[in-house]
């Protein structure tokens, strides 16, 4: 029997790992891809090809992206990323939104797909925990797959490829206990926004915080290497 194929996007970190654990239990061929868009904390691709390997997906693209359509972001330019913020699920964009970056990685791995024949796309985007980015929100997957079943000449002869949000509505620590049942190696993940040049997470950035509140409520500790946490520890 042909195995269905997916795209799965894959940066490195917690939430797209977990994806790609999801997708390798449905048993389809996946093609993992990354990008390289002018990310200050590139050591997020390194995660990814090992968690690549780790899972033997059949391929992993890694594109460089002009950084131009990226610039004003707290992690493409030499600005402060946020630090121990309150209410983070508040809806105010922090500095650490990407202008368009899952409208553009959307819209290349559905390029990807198609050439591919892949009936599928993971995304691993959550509409809970996160920093109040409107490329993660529920809207935003909806409006993707209404253009992905337009857009190319598979979806016109009836074969649109299906986007998959499958953390969208779950909550950061759901998501590290369903990661967990499907043993994921978390410690392979790097979620941090401004890790050092040793691969240790700052503790303090949204994405530290979420990560750190998540592991607690499941009475985990979190395999990742902290500088610091948000108690001081």
């Amino acid at each position: 029997m042909n195995k269905e194929r997916a795209v799965v996007l894959l940066s490195g970190g917690l939430d797209s790992t977990t994806i790609l654990a999801i997708a390798a239990l449905k048993q389809m061929e996946v093609t993992a891809l990354s990008f390289r868009y002018g990310q200050k904390h590139t050591q997020e691709l390194e995660r990814a090809e090992a968690i690549a390997k780790h899972f033997g997906v059949k391929e992993h693209i890694i594109i460089d992206l002009d950084p131009e359509p990226f610039r004003g972001s707290s992690l493409t330019e030499d600005k402060p990323v946020p630090e121990s913020r309150k209410n983070i699920s508040e809806q105010i964009i922090p500095s650490t939104y990407v202008p368009a970056r899952n409208t553009v990685f959307l819209s290349i791995a559905l390029g990807i797909a198609e050439s591919r024949k892949a009936e599928h796309i993971f995304i691993g985007v959550n509409s809970l925990d996160y920093s109040g980015y409107p490329d993660c929100r529920p809207e935003f997957i909806e409006a993707f797959q209404r253009l992905a079943n337009l857009a190319t000449k598979n979806a016109v002869e009836g074969n649109p490829p299906k986007i998959h949000a499958p953390l969208l509505n779950m909550t950061k620590a759901e998501i590290i206990k369903r990661g967990t049942e499907l043993g994921v190696d978390y410690g392979m993940t790097l979620s941090c926004y401004q890790p050092n040049s040793t691969g240790e997470s700052c503790g303090v950035c949204d994405a530290c915080v979420l990560r750190l509140e998540g592991f607690r409520a499941n009475g985990l500790t979190d395999p990742a290497r902290y500088r610091k946490t948000p108690d001081g520890n």
